[in-house]
């Protein structure tokens, strides 16, 4: 059955099929505009573990979904695959995931680190290598079939590949950080590719030309101190200077139009579900008080779109893995909007 075919018999207001495919969207890989790359994975993260089932829950979940988007007419049709989910990639990431969990539990005990346990940290630095330079294929790999991606993680360490793919493929390119943490340590608990580590990384490999960071709210000093030695590179609107704005009566589109106005016209929108108020985020694997409501990330992402912004690439990260019903209509709600916006960005429909 042709696409356009496949869109005329499909029922956009029927029952949610279960047919394995993100919201029983009809479509085969090759049909979809918009390329959604579940990745398994949260090797290296420091606080609740789970989330390498994230975009499981997130599939599960998203059969409950309704299709309409107030924003852009007729989403679906645009064409929306999520790949299957890469069962190597766990099976790696649970064979790995106990001895992290050694190395953390020793770190913060205040143990001497064996010679054996830095041997297996430089095992797991080579494995998380292996993952983002496969994941950072897939993700090109779509970008060469004049499509779109966006990576369901998993931890947060999983978005440096959509990073390097976008930015080897454009000019320039911004970053719109949704977020609880900056993510700006070096090497976190020794681990090079750590969840804490992405946005050094980032920095460090010269990949984008500005990094926009909306709703912090949990960092150290030494992340604090590499924003004011590259404030020419990053923008920082922490939860506290938002609140505070609003406070003083200062519109969140006004907030909005601040925050957007630092960025390029080409954008990779890195979206950690933690940036998020507890609510919406209750099983994820570090959450803080505070952050964006629902509607106000929305918003921000609306406005970007309509300023005129091209969206990239995106990620989705740290939604809590199956058995958290919530986490997971949360994460599946924002992967659409995610991609929805996205397509619409470049006039996909």
């Amino acid at each position: 059955m042709s696409r356009d075919l496949k869109i005329k018999n499909f029922d956009p207001n029927g029952v949610g099929l279960h047919n394995g495919r993100f919201i029983g969207l009809p479509f085969e890989e090759e049909e979809a505009q918009v390329i959604l790359i579940p990745v398994p994975w949260d090797l290296t993260v420091s606080s609740g573990a789970g989330t390498h089932a994230g975009p499981q829950n997130i599939l599960e979940a998203s059969y409950q979904l309704d299709l309409y988007d107030d924003f852009v007419s007729d989403a679906w049709k645009m064409g929306l695959y999520m790949q299957e989910i890469d069962k190597k990639l766990r099976v790696q990431n649970d064979a790995l995931r106990p001895t992290a969990e050694n190395i953390i539990a020793a770190l913060e005990s205040e143990e001497e680190i064996s010679e054996e346990l830095k041997n297996e940290v430089l095992t797991i630095n080579q494995a998380c290598k292996e993952m983002l330079e496969y994941i950072e294929m897939k993700c090109t790999e779509a970008l060469n079939a004049n499509k779109y991606f966006g990576i369901i993680g998993g931890d947060h360490s999983v978005a440096l590949a959509g990073i390097r793919a976008c930015a080897k493929q454009n000019d320039e390119i911004g970053i719109l950080q949704i977020d609880a943490h900056m993510d700006l340590r070096q090497a976190y608990e020794g681990f090079t590719y750590s969840h804490a580590s992405i946005f050094y990384n980032v920095m460090q490999e010269g990949l984008v030309s500005k990094l926009v960071q909306v709703g912090i709210r949990d960092y150290c000093q030494e992340e604090a101190d590499f924003v004011a030695a590259h404030s020419d590179q990053i923008s920082l609107y922490s939860d506290t200077h938002i609140q505070n704005a609003l406070f003083e009566g200062l519109s969140f589109k006004k907030i909005c139009d601040t925050i957007l106005d630092q960025l390029p016209n080409k954008v990779y929108v890195s979206f950690d579900i933690d940036g998020l108020m507890p609510t919406y985020c209750p099983s994820t694997g570090t959450p803080v008080p505070g952050g964006l409501s629902y509607n106000q990330a929305k918003y921000l992402l609306k406005q970007l779109v309509e300023k005129g912004h091209s969206i990239v690439g995106f990620d989705l990260c740290e939604v809590a893995g199956t058995g958290k019903a919530y986490d997971g209509n949360v994460g599946a709600r924002l992967a659409y909007l995610l991609s929805n916006y996205m397509g619409k960005s470049h006039n996909l429909i």
